[in-house]
């Protein structure tokens, strides 16, 4: 019997446990939709709803952002640089922000690219430069390789283009790969841990750098959706599953592709990514930011637009395609 009492107090006590996570979780949710409200438009692609923002008139261009983002991470100066000569959309992706992407659809990169060329078709950007940050570079570069039709070049920030053996420790928590399970942690638990553990985290991610006092108002808590913590879960344990085909292709990439990565990045290390990719394919190109860290497109964004404006340069225009769409 006492056995009995003890299983039965130790079960009580997870459950108030869980249910006090829930309870915050649901509170943070309300400030979270309040703080991040939805910005711009949506659009329905094989996903579902898909959000986006789009600026600016001109040669088309498409942004697409890394791991537990959203278009947001492009909005604190770069979208409004670029949209001064540009047709500028930044999108959710698919799980992402506001954007829908179902428990049962693919998260690996071919398939993020896929998603992003439905973009592309149903938006009507013909022919965009593709600027991708951090796994949205992994994903521009696999829309290269499998879409060659759908880009005219490659703007790649701080990207993940080669399969490595580990991730940074403050990663781990991402590898629950149970559904049930991970479906429980991002209803009770994820949310309070994240705040929690923000400080750590922030370091990581934005160190050296300072966070930016507007980059939590600019969607940046998003990331702690229950869904997003999902949806991150599954993006971070498939981001590798097509590198190594991918890195055996990458001199089928005609299209001009240049790197812009800070030498001090904590999550991607830029000679493994930047240097010795550029070493092996001479067609890509590698900028440096000294003592730069990850988060480029939120703490350097007229930088990273200069970049884009750059690469922007090499791409070329079909004869008597209309830059509106084609280019």
């Amino acid at each position: 019997m006492t056995v009995f009492w003890i299983t039965l107090s130790l079960v009580g006590v997870a459950a108030l446990f869980v249910l006090n996570g829930a309870r915050q979780t649901h509170a943070l949710m309300i400030k979270v939709r309040a703080i991040n409200p939805m910005q711009g438009k949506t659009v329905t692609i094989s996903t579902g709803q898909l959000h986006y923002v789009e600026r600016g008139t001109g040669p088309s261009i498409l942004l697409i952002h890394g791991l537990g983002g959203q278009q947001g991470n492009f909005d604190l100066g770069m979208i409004d640089a670029l949209a001064k000569d540009y047709r500028v959309v930044a999108m959710d992706r698919p799980g992402m922000g506001y954007s829908e992407r179902p428990e049962d659809m693919a998260a690996n990169l071919r398939a993020q690219a896929d998603y992003a060329v439905e973009v592309i078709d149903v938006l009507g950007l013909g022919k965009p430069l593709v600027v991708g940050h951090s796994l949205g570079g992994g994903t521009a570069l696999a829309l290269a390789l499998d879409h060659p039709q759908k880009t005219r070049g490659l703007a790649l920030l701080a990207p993940v283009t080669r399969a490595v053996d580990s991730a940074p420790e403050a990663f781990k928590a991402l590898g629950i790969k149970n559904r049930a399970l991970r479906w429980l942690v991002s209803e009770t638990l994820a949310a309070p841990a994240s705040v929690k553990n923000s400080a750590k985290t922030m370091d990581l991610i934005f160190g050296p750098d300072a966070v930016p006092e507007e980059y939590t108002r600019n969607g940046g808590l998003l990331g702690l959706r229950p869904v997003c913590f999902r949806n991150t879960c599954r993006d971070f344990q498939h981001v590798q599953d097509d590198l190594p085909e991918m890195e055996a292709r990458y001199d089928e990439i005609k299209v001009p592709v240049a790197l812009l990565f800070g030498t001090a990045d904590r999550v991607l290390d830029h000679t493994e990514h930047g240097v010795h990719l550029c070493a092996m394919h001479p067609h890509f190109s590698l900028d440096l930011i000294e003592g730069a860290g990850h988060m480029l497109p939120t703490v350097y964004p007229e930088a990273c637009a200069d970049f884009v404006r750059k690469i922007d340069a090499l791409t070329t225009v079909p004869t008597g395609a209309n830059q509106s769409t084609d280019r």
